[in-house]
């Protein structure tokens, strides 16, 4: 069966499955139904790239405001330590090797998931995207960012046949700062002032050509805050992703936002800026909420999609010198599954719901999105491709959870670890050995405690065993069969 056939044909049943199979509860059909649900993420931004989590010059007011309003989760976990797996888990609660998603750039999210837009989009919510997408290729007639080609169909999955009524995305990367030219600095595909070659997609092949000037934290809110007001006029509740650049490279700031940073080098001044007018845009969507009334039943979901580029980390030659990002204490960076590569600012305000502020230091990571709103809304999904590697946070918001009742796995590039409430065993040779660290004693992961605790990395050698034995069945097809 042709792709295109198949993906209709797929689309077809699940929308037939989720709407017999997608039940609310009789307490929660009149009033979580409406809940909107926002889902913000910066690209690369560190653990400690942040006032709340203790930077000292980077200036996060809004996202500051944001940790004093809600839950500020001290060991939040990205799927993965680069962004693409991230992202596929976000939408999918599923670990993106289960669906071939390994690395940035490979793969893409596939037609038999079904992802959080889907679901919701099923029962009455207005979705949109706003951002990187980094999920697949948007065109196949034009060249565009890193795999679009013409006649290329073999990635094409973009997000308007993933569930999204409303789009405002790139493929990949782009500069912070007019995202649509190259940059100066760097060693890029393009020639400085020339077009960047990665562009903003609306719906199938259609291009942005408007309004892409200036800082791209604030062109992306344009479009996520049009698509609110409307969602609000409508009366209708809104499944929002916000997904930034930055600050990813290429790494820009106008000077507006390098000037907060005049007694810092150039570097670091675009590199701290271009976080300051990304926390601006969050201060903004805040305000517009309460301006339209709709905050109080809005949760606003904050995080990174991996630690920090740059000083070995980055990709590109100019990495070492504007990526100025900080773990905090945390070991490794971008492209490791030591702490600073996976452990990532996070926030969650909700303001029917959390009335105060709170830190938990319970592990969570983001393929707990899903089943945590779905498990909010009271949605039960009985065809979903299964197993679902995320846990409800629900108890956790509700101030009933104590610890994680089950570990998180992760695998990336020959590395592998599994973090539960205390322990983390850590491979970098595929599996053959294993490291092992108490993150209550040592969070920075400076004191290898694998001979004097034996039994303990027996025990979390079997659980990842399990799992990964999981993810192989997961490879070959056999989540999709039910």
């Amino acid at each position: 069966m042709a792709r295109t056939n198949r993906r209709t044909f797929i689309k077809s049943i699940s929308a037939a499955s989720l709407a017999l199979s997608s039940t609310f509860t009789s307490q929660s059909s009149t009033s979580n139904v409406t809940t909107n649900i926002i889902l913000c993420m910066a690209d690369d931004l560190g653990w400690g790239d942040t006032g709340f989590n203790g930077h000292p010059v980077i200036k996060t007011p809004h996202l500051d405001r944001m940790a004093q309003d809600g839950i500020c989760f001290k060991r939040f976990y990205a799927a993965a330590p680069v962004c693409s797996p991230t992202r596929a888990s976000c939408l999918t609660g599923r670990h993106p090797i289960r669906m071939e998603i390994y690395g940035a750039n490979s793969g893409h999210i596939k037609d038999e998931e079904i992802n959080l837009a889907e679901v919701l989009k099923s029962r009455g919510y207005r979705t949109g995207h706003f951002g990187k997408w980094h999920l697949g290729t948007l065109t196949t007639k034009v060249h565009d960012s890193n795999r679009g080609e013409p006649g290329n169909t073999e990635h094409y999955a973009p997000p308007w046949d993933h569930g999204f009524d409303a789009c405002f995305s790139t493929e990949a990367k782009v500069p912070t700062w007019d995202p649509m030219i190259t940059p100066e600095h760097g060693n890029w595909k393009t020639k400085p002032g020339e077009p960047f070659g990665t562009h903003y997609w609306t719906g199938p092949e259609q291009k942005a050509a408007e309004n892409l000037k200036g800082d791209d934290s604030r062109i992306i809110m344009d479009r996520a805050i049009a698509f609110i007001r409307d969602s609000a006029k409508q009366k209708k509740p809104f499944f929002t992703v916000i997904w930034f650049h930055a600050p990813h490279s290429p790494v820009l700031a106008g000077e507006k936002y390098r000037t907060l940073y005049h007694d810092v080098d150039e570097n670091k001044q675009h590199y701290y800026g271009c976080i300051s007018a990304l926390d601006e845009q969050i201060g903004r969507l805040r305000n517009e909420l309460n301006d339209l009334n709709v905050a109080e039943n809005t949760m606003i979901w904050f995080c990174s999609d991996n630690g920090p580029a740059g000083k070995g980390g980055g990709v590109h030659q100019e990495a070492g010198a504007r990526q100025q990002g900080s773990t905090g204490s945390y070991r490794g960076r971008k492209g490791s599954l030591y702490e600073g590569g996976v452990r990532v600012p996070s926030l969650l305000v909700w303001p029917s719901r959390i009335k105060q502020k709170r830190t938990t230091d319970i592990p969570c990571v983001t393929s707990d999105y899903y089943p945590t709103i779905l498990d909010i809304l009271g949605i039960e999904m009985n065809n979903q491709p299964a197993p679902i590697d995320g846990i409800s946070l629900k108890l956790l918001i509700d101030k009933t959870m104590k610890k994680r009742p089950r570990p998180i796995a992760f695998e990336f590039n020959n590395q592998m670890s599994l973090v539960d409430n205390r322990y983390k065993i850590y491979s970098n040779d595929g599996g053959k050995s294993f490291e092992l660290y108490d993150l209550i004693e040592d969070p920075s992961e400076s004191t290898n405690l694998r001979d004097e605790k034996p039994e303990q990395v027996k025990k979390m050698t079997k659980q990842i065993d399990v799992w990964r034995d999981s993810c192989r069945k997961s490879k070959n097809g056999e989540d999709y069969n039910n």
